[in-house]
């Protein structure tokens, strides 16, 4: 009778996280919490602070002041504008840069990164050389009496064009990696081209469509360099809340200055949350595709 062989099979060894002594871990997790504490808890805590020591009375009073509502008010009308005309062009551009091949395909992509890659402030001072007094089209403007420096157009612009990149820059990975073929199919079965989007297209990116959006939203409303280049800080006019934070400051209204702030905080803590909300969605969607895609063993799970 053969001998029995043996085989000898090595123990499958730990990840190397695991592996890692504790004292590691502890450290690493430390030093992640004291950043996290040192540069964004504490300066949060800071801002929420310095708004309330006065009273809550007092800080109210700041926000319903007339010239803060104003910037309130057109900070939300800047995002309410600019957003919808970056998710129209966010879309278009992924469409185009996903579904087609063009000469040209590698500037219009370089050229959507743009904003990303310039200053704000160079971004302003562009749209002086444009629309200023002295700049190309300035006297054509002023001989019909439109107003886009120092004016709300010019806010609006501004910021359209420094938070256009980011719906754009969501969609058109997701899209190239989806590929056309479930349009193609949608179209040889007689779907015209709306019907294809609405049914096919959107619900394939609508998350990262919303993930743009929030971001290109939180952009906008936080955007101080191009904004304060064209918008001439003139007070009760074209100051959004950053600008009229720095003027308040500037004027050592310290109270009024940080109840601004905070109110810019909490517009960022709500589009933390959405984000947060937005990835978790994701993530559970993901997550569901992949057990879907997992085939069933035979016997029902069974292993014999």
């Amino acid at each position: 009778m053969a001998g029995t062989v043996r085989l000898r099979v090595s123990p499958t060894k730990a990840p190397q996280a695991v592996r890692d002594p504790a004292w590691v871990r502890v450290l690493l997790i430390a030093i992640t919490l004291l950043f996290l504490g040192l540069f964004l808890l504490l300066p949060l805590v800071s801002v929420f602070y310095e708004a309330l020591r006065g009273g809550v009375r007092l800080y109210f009073a700041s926000l319903i002041n007339a010239d803060a509502m104003t910037a309130v008010r057109l900070t939300l009308l800047t995002a309410g504008i600019a957003v919808p005309c970056n998710l129209v062009f966010g879309l278009a551009a992924a469409w185009a840069l996903a579904k087609f091949e063009f000469r040209g395909k590698g500037t219009l992509i370089t050229l959507i990164d743009l904003p990303f890659a310039v200053s704000p402030v160079v971004s302003g001072l562009v749209f002086v050389l444009l629309f200023g007094a002295g700049g190309w089209f300035g006297p054509w403007l002023t001989a019909n009496n439109l107003h886009i420096i120092f004016a709300v157009p010019g806010v609006v612009l501004a910021t359209m064009f420094v938070t256009f990149p980011f719906v754009a820059r969501e969609l058109i990975p997701l899209m190239q990696e989806q590929g056309s073929e479930e349009e193609q199919a949608a179209l040889v079965l007689g779907a015209g081209g709306w019907k294809t989007f609405w049914h096919v297209t959107l619900p394939n990116i609508k998350w990262a469509l919303l993930y743009g959006v929030i971001l290109c939203n939180a952009r906008a409303m936080g955007e101080f360099g191009a904004v304060s280049v064209v918008s001439g800080h003139i007070r009760g006019r074209t100051n959004t809340m950053p600008l009229h934070v720095e003027i308040l400051y500037n004027e050592y209204n310290f109270q009024a200055a940080f109840a601004v702030a905070s109110l810019l905080a909490l517009l960022a803590l709500v589009t933390l949350a959405a984000k947060t909300l937005v990835e978790w969605r994701v993530r559970a969607n993901m997550g569901q595709d992949e057990s879907a895609e997992t085939p069933t063993p035979p016997g029902g799970g069974m292993t014999l």
